[in-house]
């Protein structure tokens, strides 16, 4: 099983090339350099050629790269479209409501040099979003929509449908877990949207262990002093590590083959668990070679 860590996913604005040079060295599993909300309407042309000469330096090692264009009721996201051929991994395309607009946006893309590698993420981040969460999610069945994941806007969510951003999220929970089934429903990941709070530490690390038990791949940041705990909570620990390769190594003696469910320590173990426990070993091999 190959698995990508997504644990960790850095907001870089495209205007900063400061910023885009030190993503290299920043820990993160993934970096988004955006075009949209970080950057001022007089300087998306400016941040477009930077994060075009970004890509093309490249040395962002193991880093997936996604650029995030601005959306599709503005007038620059089909001149954003052009930084798929500087071969980023995926464009990040806000606000999408129906999967028609996933077409449109890969529709842009062909024939593009580069663009074949070149996936599409949606932000799901309005109450349209939350109410066709599966049929977006379905959209990944045909190839052309190139759709490989989604990303939370909780940000713009609170803001459309007036619900407060209050700790533990109870009135954001219905909608998280409706776009979590709907990802895993047609096979995609889904990354958590971001903390807003920087100087409440507790806070942060608390919303990153809720996202992971909730079934988040990892988490959108705001600032690289929150990666390493991002990283910590989306990391499988050492028990959890050690009991999913017994559960393996347990299915795989010959006594077993074939076997629905098996004792281990004691404990009924299904084989739903053994396929559990290889992805969490998966995980933690990805993230101890990166």
């Amino acid at each position: 099983m190959t698995i990508r860590p997504r644990r960790s996913v850095l907001y870089m604005p495209g205007s900063n090339p400061r910023a885009m040079e030190k993503a290299r060295e920043l820990p993160a599993d993934a970096i988004i350099l955006d075009l949209e909300d970080a950057v001022a309407p007089d300087v998306k042309a400016k941040a477009r050629e930077l994060i075009v000469q970004a890509l093309q330096k490249g040395g962002f090692g193991r880093r997936e790269v996604l650029v995030r264009i601005n959306g599709l009721d503005t007038a620059w996201w089909q001149d954003d479209l052009a930084v798929a051929a500087a071969g980023p991994d995926a464009i990040l395309v806000p606000k999408i409501s129906r999967p028609e607009q996933l077409h449109a946006v890969a529709k842009h893309l062909v024939g593009v040099t580069k663009e074949q590698g070149v996936r599409l993420w949606a932000m799901m981040e309005t109450p349209l979003a939350m109410l066709n969460a599966r049929d977006i999610a379905a959209a990944a069945l045909e190839p052309a929509t190139r759709l490989a994941g989604f990303v939370m806007g909780t940000n713009d969510l609170a803001k459309d449908t007036r619900a407060r951003i209050v700790p533990g999220r109870a009135p954001m929970l219905p909608w998280l877990m409706n776009c979590v089934a709907a990802a895993r429903a047609f096979g995609i990941d889904i990354l958590d949207g971001v903390y807003n709070d920087l100087g409440n530490a507790d806070g942060f690390a608390a919303e990153c262990r809720q996202a992971s038990e909730l079934g988040f791949d990892g988490k959108t940041l705001i600032h690289p002093q929150q990666i390493a705990p991002c990283n910590e909570a989306f990391t499988p620990g050492a028990d959890e590590i050690a009991w999913a390769r017994k559960i393996i190594a347990a299915f795989e003696l010959p006594e077993n083959k074939g076997k629905g469910v098996i004792a281990v320590d004691g404990r009924m173990v299904e084989i739903l668990h053994a396929d559990m426990a290889r992805r969490t070993v998966a995980i933690a091999d990805a993230v101890a070679a990166a």
